[in-house]
């Protein structure tokens, strides 16, 4: 009588995808005002904002609850760009307010935090970043950094991401946005434009939309 080995290979189970559109309640007000990532002067009401919950698939290959916020006229943008994005499966290391790190963009970054709203300029100026509009997000930063025009990158987790390449099939390296990606054109559908595009410098991790 024969004897037949059964050969088990990894398989990941995935519910369906599920997203939630809100206002912004008290509780999340407190949180974003405790957090610094909204005080008085931002350039949108809380009542412009909208509070987005969501699944996606992790690094570890297993589904999670996310949260986001952006601006009303986008989050609808955002809820079905994120479905098309769980359905391949893009990987996002984490989801949090960037209430989370104190308003600090460096710290949401050094986290590899996935992250939209946040009040804040432009690095070095006083125009307000589309961020502080909820109308840009950065996506896996660690993997995806800002590169200056000289070449240079702040975050040392970064350093290894700098050369533009996919070197593995790792959770890691399948989150890094190289130009002829699906998250590229599954962003660029929406009529939102991609910082990895730009001259001036390289912001792979930003995707923004302008009014």
């Amino acid at each position: 009588m024969k004897k037949f080995i059964l050969l088990t290979l990894p398989c990941f189970i995935f519910a369906s995808y599920n997203a939630q559109i809100n206002p912004i309640t008290p509780n999340i007000k407190e949180r974003m005002i405790k957090g610094n990532s909204y005080r008085a002067g931002c350039p949108v009401s809380l009542n412009s904002l909208r509070y987005i919950t969501l699944t996606y698939v992790g690094f570890d290959g297993k589904e999670h609850r996310g949260e986001l916020i952006v601006n009303k006229a986008v989050a609808k943008d955002i809820v079905s760009i994120f479905k098309e994005l769980y359905n391949i499966k893009y990987p996002i290391k984490k989801m949090r307010l960037v209430s989370d790190y104190h308003g600090s963009d460096f710290a949401s970054i050094e986290a590899d935090n996935t992250s939209a709203f946040n009040c804040r300029f432009v690095d070095g100026t006083h125009k307000w970043s589309n961020h502080s509009y909820g109308r840009a997000i950065d996506i896996n930063p660690i993997e995806n950094p800002y590169v200056s025009k000289r070449g240079d990158i702040s975050h040392s987790k970064s350093l290894k991401y700098g050369a533009r390449e996919r070197l593995s099939n790792s959770a890691d390296w399948r989150a890094v946005i190289l130009k002829r990606d699906k998250i590229v054109n599954i962003f660029k559908k929406y009529g939102w434009r991609w910082g990895g595009s730009w001259h001036c410098c390289k912001d792979y991790q930003h995707f923004d939309k302008k009014k």
